[in-house]
């Protein structure tokens, strides 16, 4: 540097000393504004405070009339915060705090609102059925024919030059099923419609597809056919070495009311023809998988296996178990475990949908909900089912 550059240099310095001067005052004057902002707040802050203080520690006006209001001051207090917003009569309630309680009304009990849950607990029921393992169609008609092939066709050996004798022809058999309606017709208010706190269609419309599910799994088992679907236990059954077409057979257990020691098990599994047992399944109810369970083969094996996972059904000698709870309890004679392929077997035909039709003017001032669905059921192979009678024949 020389002598030369030294005045230049003071020359520029000046302006940038000037502009960080100005942005110094720039900034302590906007500090300063900020400032008094913040006391400002400070004060309106206090002021307000010290406000509601005041009318916390208000104390409560005497009584102009000689008589007390019957209504509790603290649901007074709640009702007006309630219509108009205003909690100053709350307030006023808080000096004695140390005295309320919420197990006594008067003493607070008022101020504690009620929750109601948001959904209704049933009690559970058992919903499973043989449709769970039976053929399900929809159809759109009143009834719905199954023809059934249940005869062979002929055929025999021939010569080269003898001639060709005629051989018999299969048998069709129809077996038609028709269509039964199941309907339901509860009622609520309309006040209770749209003062609840839950939905109450939404509970009612659950409650009535749990019962027809209950009122149909019954009907498959136990159904006489008389405006419901025809049961299995309703058709004739008899021993296995006598069954004919349009019976069902059986296999005595060898012991009044009781199951034996499990050998009658295997003679029912192997009493079903080969071409249905591999897709065959026991059906039972609880009681009766009770007894079964406890059976052991001669090694002291039980014949009874759970499910590896989870979902997965109870095996009894390989074969799938269903729970069906409308089967019969063991005792003389009865005919409480069922074995066969009830997809070829038992055949329910329904409308899929169920519909619910609502009539707010019929019963005035209540609603109501008339459900209905329409289904039917019967056996369609009475070769595919077999059953364990628990008798000595």
């Amino acid at each position: 540097m020389t002598k030369r550059d030294t005045p230049d240099m003071a020359g520029q310095a000046a302006p940038l000393m000037q502009d960080v001067t100005q942005a110094m005052s720039g900034f302590l004057r906007e500090f300063r504004g900020f400032q008094d902002v913040v006391k400002v707040k400070f004060k309106q802050t206090e002021e307000r405070m010290t406000m509601l203080d005041r009318k916390t520690n208000r104390a409560g006006r005497p009584q102009l009339a000689a008589a007390t209001s019957a209504e509790a001051p603290h649901q007074k207090a709640f009702c007006g915060y309630i219509r108009t917003g205003d909690e100053t009569a709350l307030r006023s309630l808080l000096p004695e705090s140390k005295a309320l309680s919420t197990t006594v009304n008067s003493d607070g009990g008022y101020l504690v609102d009620p929750q109601t849950c948001e959904t209704v607990k049933s009690v559970l029921q058992s919903t499973a059925s043989i449709r769970a393992v039976a053929t399900v169609v929809s159809v759109e008609a009143t009834s719905y024919d199954v023809l059934i092939d249940h005869g062979d066709t002929g055929a025999g050996w021939a010569t080269e030059t003898d001639p060709t004798v005629e051989s018999g022809t299969p048998v069709i058999d129809r077996v038609t099923i028709p269509l039964h309606e199941l309907s339901a017709l509860p009622k609520a208010s309309q006040r209770l419609l749209d003062d609840s706190a839950f939905d109450i269609e939404g509970w009612l419309a659950g409650r009535i597809a749990d019962k027809f599910s209950r009122a149909e799994a019954a009907a498959f088992l136990n159904g006489d056919g008389i405006d419901k679907p025809t049961g299995i236990l309703t058709h004739p059954v008899v021993e296995n070495g006598a069954w004919s077409w349009g019976s069902l057979g059986y296999i005595a257990s060898g012991e009044d009311g009781g199951i034996g020691d499990g050998d009658a098990i295997i003679d029912l599994v192997y009493a079903l023809g080969a071409q249905y047992r591999a897709n065959a399944s026991f059906v039972m109810n609880s009681k009766t998988a009770g007894l079964v369970r406890k059976l052991k083969d001669a090694d002291g094996r039980f014949l009874w296996s759970d499910g590896l996972a989870a979902g997965e059904p109870a095996r009894l000698l390989g074969y799938p178990v269903l729970i069906a709870e409308d089967m019969p309890d063991a005792g003389t004679d009865s005919l409480s475990l069922a074995f066969g392929d009830f997809a070829s077997g038992y055949t329910i035909a329904e409308r899929p949908d169920l519909r619910v039709l609502r009539d707010p003017f019929s019963a005035k001032p209540h609603v109501l909900f008339y459900a209905t669905k329409r289904i039917g059921g019967d056996v369609s192979d009475f070769a595919a089912i077999k059953f364990l009678k628990f008798g000595l024949s």
